[in-house]
């Protein structure tokens, strides 16, 4: 099962997300995000739901700065507690019921509110490119290192 390589997968994602921006200066979305996108890449419409709550989370934050005051740590719990509720309402969505998407999932519970953190502080296209590609060289080292296993 893909769960039990996330040690792994966290531990390598942090590595190429730090080589990742010294070398670049683009912070892959959060320390876990990378991982846990590399674990889910042969799942492409997950990963597409995952970055897509990350901007709806961007955006409903992003529109709550202008009735709340949110900076800082208030802007950092708006953003995790906002893509919890995203991702918890995509959950409620049963699968198969948009238009002819096949089954998916969001990718953790906290994924896209770190996603969407990244997102306000470096821009939205800069965030997305990096998280995609820190996420495919992690995947990259994963199948390298652990092989066949991954796959199971």
């Amino acid at each position: 099962m893909v769960v039990d390589f996330l040690p792994e997968a966290i531990g390598l994602g942090l590595l190429v997300s730090l080589l990742f921006t010294e070398l670049f200066g683009l912070a892959a979305g959060g320390m876990v995000v990378p991982g846990y996108i590399a674990l889910f890449m042969t799942d492409p419409i997950s990963v597409a739901a995952t970055l897509l709550a990350g901007v709806v989370t961007f955006l409903a934050v992003h529109a709550l700065k202008s009735v709340v005051i949110l900076y800082g740590r208030r802007m950092t719990a708006m953003a995790i507690v906002v893509g919890y509720l995203v991702g918890m309402a995509g959950r409620a969505i049963a699968p198969g019921t948009l238009a002819g998407v096949p089954d998916f999932q969001f990718i953790g519970y906290i994924i896209p509110g770190l996603i969407a953190i990244w997102i306000n502080r470096q821009g939205m296209v800069e965030t997305l490119t990096s998280i995609v590609t820190v996420s495919a060289v992690t995947r990259l080292v994963l199948v390298l290192v652990i092989g066949e296993e991954l796959m199971r």
